[in-house]
């Protein structure tokens, strides 16, 4: 097996580059050196970075590559990226609950935070979260930081992170970077197809700027793979599979035919998988016994494209089981990514570098 030095360095870059959402412009500069460097064609459109091969329709796939973070939105006052881009900092009515807001300020209690501009990626400052509250006139989450009271309102502010590898597992802030790491990689493997970074996922907007790209270039698929992690609550239900595959969300149907494709080339892999939407039903059987609301089935970038693209774009999603969801501790174990990577290279028809396997299986 050879080692993992070339995905790792491109995985440990993008990690240290910041991409709050709603400030992913510095990010989509970074991945164009990188792709382009791998001999990728990078455009730019509104919300979405588009690298492709010599064979752009033969093998579609999409990540998104928002990460969650804070903005400035006055004197001293920093809210979560993710609501204000969202629109959900506003005052209709649409704001975010109290037990989610909770929620937030566990995920990130004693965190390092640096500033930076967002289209050029220039440094700002770092400082560090003191604290949170609510604010009772707006009911929004406020941040208070140390060391960012020079910033003006709109700054983007990043949680300072950096990979770290322990007991088999990567850690950090990995939702998406990981994947979107892993797409980068796959043109350094030779991938001729084409690969979508969308911005804004977070905030529940990435789908509306990659059913854009397809409506604008009249062109319709039923090959893309919305690639993502896929959150579990602890490490052995994480465990109990390397990859994680959905027949459906909460929005939509997946294709079937790319759904059992992915299926089979786990199978031919020995590969352990499992279907999100089957977990989720099993819990929420287990929950009505004893009388606990049902859970959603989750709404996916993937879900939400083939609800609103009245059948122009269709496709199915692949996921990294991971554990510690939204905070600087996800994490993904080794073997679930280079599970991840198998597939992928099968997929494309690439040899996969880690061991020698038939890429075509």
């Amino acid at each position: 097996m050879s080692d993992r030095t070339a995905f790792l360095d491109i995985l440990k870059s993008l990690l240290r580059s910041p991409s709050v959402v709603g400030a992913e412009h510095s990010f989509f500069r970074v991945l164009q050196r990188e792709l382009e460097e791998r001999g990728a064609r990078v455009t730019w459109y509104e919300g979405v970075l588009v690298a492709q091969g010599s064979d752009p329709m033969s093998l579609m796939f999409s990540a998104h590559i928002d990460r969650h973070g804070l903005v400035c939105t006055g004197p001293n006052e920093f809210q979560y990226a993710a609501f204000v881009s969202g629109g959900r900092s506003d005052l209709l009515g649409n704001s975010v609950s109290e037990e989610l807001m909770k929620m937030i300020v566990d995920r990130f209690g004693d965190v390092g935070v640096f500033a930076y501009e967002p289209w050029s990626g220039a440094y700002r400052g770092r400082g560090k979260i003191e604290g949170t509250y609510v604010c009772p006139h707006r009911n929004n989450l406020i941040f208070e930081l140390s060391g960012m009271e020079h910033l003006v309102a709109g700054t983007p502010v990043a949680f300072r992170d950096q990979l770290r590898i322990e007991n088999g597992r990567y850690l950090g802030q990995l939702d998406n970077v990981l994947t979107a790491a892993m797409l980068v990689y796959l043109f350094e493997l030779g991938f001729q197809g084409t690969a979508f970074f969308t911005a804004q996922e977070e905030a529940g907007r990435s789908w509306r700027y990659l059913l854009e790209w397809f409506r604008r270039f009249g062109g319709s698929t039923n090959q893309l793979v919305v690639v993502d992690t896929s959150p579990y609550p602890d490490v052995p239900a994480a465990n109990e599979q390397l990859l994680v595959l959905r027949h459906c969300d909460a929005n939509a149907s997946f294709n079937v035919d790319l759904t059992n494709r992915l299926a089979e080339k786990c199978k031919r892999l020995g590969i352990r998988y499992s279907f999100k939407d089957d977990y989720i039903r099993r819990q929420n059987e287990e929950n009505a016994r004893q009388g606990i609301p049902a859970k959603s089935m989750g709404s996916t970038e993937m879900g939400r494209i083939i609800a609103a693209s009245n059948g122009l774009v269709d496709g199915t999603t692949l996921q990294i089981p991971t554990t510690g969801y939204h905070t600087m501790d996800e994490s993904a174990g080794v073997e679930a990514c280079d599970a991840f990577l198998r597939v992928l290279c099968a997929m494309a028809g690439l040899r996969y570098p880690f061991w020698t396997y038939d890429p075509m299986a």
